[in-house]
């Protein structure tokens, strides 16, 4: 939108004094003609009064009611001169010639007052259209703000195009530090004026002023404008921080309730590996277990796999911290997606052992451009996710097959249950569970790893709901 100005607008009117001359010489020129004309032709005085009654309406119209009063005085007197005997003087005999006059001259007045009014009216519409126009524009910009600093800088800027001051400032006091945004047409070097002040109040606080200087004082509507406009900007500035305060609630809110989930999953999860561990250790430091017996390796077993457990259980917090810290950079290399797969079910066979694993991953794919151990630690995390919902005895299925000229889809499917749709995408957030805690170990940070991962290689993972259980697609990038 094209902004309006109101001081521009006010500008190109004619002043007073010469709207007044102007109305005297278009009665001076209708006297002239009426004049001429009626030598050539004898016209009734009542025609011509009507005659000398178009160049009152036409000022009064066009620049006022003081010009109409003008221009129906010249006209009243021109019209005693010229046309009412004794012509050529203002001397009136007849008593008839004198009602006319007067009446003339009333007509000419409430003609005159009449237009004035209408101009006036007119012009007063025009300027709250104007205003209205003005605010508008102006809440319409504020509307789409969310920055206090970019609302004070949209309030100087419309108050500078609306009112084109010789300076305005606008001191904000409660930004994180008080700044002051001003603009100016002149330099006020010796410009002795005081500023316009308008105070920034809140329904809370003082936070700010304007001050404007103008060589021109403003007007009454000049004035409303700019305290509407004053109180629109704060209006804007107090949503804003209240929106920032509902925002670092709701930070707070999230991080309380991630903090006590932490704590209840993270609590939970080393308690029961470390009492097995305690306890395996204090039976074989009891000396109760013989030194080659099937207990004691049993025992060792134990200790063995919960300490993986804990390893495992604490290098998911340390990868969920860098994720979230935006420092889990992948070291890309090309490679090949059948070696990470396999990889990952060697290494976790023993816990795989119960399950039927079918792979098919072509070794003639594309060379994938991926970090090897971070994807392997994503086809581990969704095995470990599968085997917890998972049967014993079921199928777990593992294929990939190009997707387009850039990615590769990998898609992992188990026999697990249906999840439900609303928790398709939220089985990615941090610690949310579909069973309790209580019933499925971990500390529910396993699938947000693999979404951090993906997301770190540009790629994307997602879950579905297979007619026989649940399938885990994640795309991986060629090697270009």
């Amino acid at each position: 939108m094209t902004p309006g100005n109101i001081r521009s607008r006010k500008t190109i009117e004619i002043p007073a004094p010469a709207a007044t001359l102007l109305a005297l010489a278009l009665s001076l020129l209708t006297s002239g003609a009426l004049v001429a004309f009626t030598k050539l032709e004898h016209v009734n005085n009542t025609t011509v009064a009507l005659i000398f009654l178009l160049p009152v309406g036409i000022s009064a119209t066009m620049w006022g009611l003081l010009p109409g009063i003008a221009a129906a005085s010249a006209s009243f007197l021109s019209f005693n001169f010229f046309f009412i005997p004794d012509l050529y003087t203002f001397q009136v005999k007849k008593t008839e010639d004198l009602i006319v006059l007067a009446a003339f001259l009333g007509v000419a007045f409430v003609i005159s007052e009449l237009a004035g009014r209408v101009r006036r009216n007119l012009a007063s519409a025009t300027a709250r259209e104007h205003e209205a126009m003005r605010l508008y524009e102006f809440n319409t910009l504020l509307a789409g703000i969310h920055d206090e600093h970019a609302a004070a800088r949209t309030l100087l800027e419309t108050i500078d195009q609306t009112l084109r001051p010789t300076r305005i400032e606008i001191l904000i006091e409660k930004f994180p530090k008080p700044v002051i945004l001003s603009k100016s047409t002149h330099r006020l070097d010796g410009f002795v004026t005081k500023p316009f002040v308008v105070p920034l109040q809140t329904a809370r606080e003082l936070i700010g002023e304007i001050r404007l200087w103008s060589i021109v004082p403003l007007l009454t509507t000049e004035e409303r404008l700019l305290k509407i406009f004053a109180s629109q900007g704060v209006l804007a500035i107090e949503r804003i921080r209240l929106a920032e305060d509902a925002r670092k609630a709701r930070v707070l809110e999230e991080s309380d309730r991630l903090k006590s989930s932490l704590l209840s999953s993270v609590s939970h999860e080393l308690r029961s590996p470390l009492a097995a561990i305690k306890a395996s250790v204090s039976s074989l430091r009891s000396r109760e277990v013989e030194w080659e017996s099937e207990a004691r390796t049993e025992l060792l077993t134990t200790v063995e796999e919960e300490i993986d457990h804990l390893n495992m259980l604490v290098g998911n917090l340390l990868d969920m911290s860098r994720i979230e810290a935006g420092v889990l950079k992948p070291q890309r290399k090309p490679d090949i997606l059948a070696e990470i797969v396999g990889t990952v079910i060697s290494r976790m066979r023993p816990q795989l052992q119960n399950y039927q694993i079918m792979v098919d991953v072509p070794e003639e794919l594309p060379l994938v451009n991926v970090d090897f151990v971070q994807i392997q630690q994503v086809f581990t995390n969704l095995l470990t996710n599968s085997l917890k919902y998972s049967p014993a005895g079921s199928s777990i299925r593992i294929t990939a097959k190009p997707k387009d000229a850039r990615f590769i889809l990998a898609t992992l499917s188990n026999q697990s249950m249906p999840v439900p749709s609303a928790d398709l995408e939220r089985i990615f957030d941090k610690f949310y569970r579909i069973n309790p805690a209580d019933q499925v170990t971990g500390a529910g940070l396993g699938l947000s790893i693999c979404k951090g991962i993906i997301e770190a290689h540009e790629g994307a993972i997602w879950a579905e709901n297979l007619p026989e259980g649940l399938a885990f697609n994640l795309t991986l990038p060629i090697n270009q």
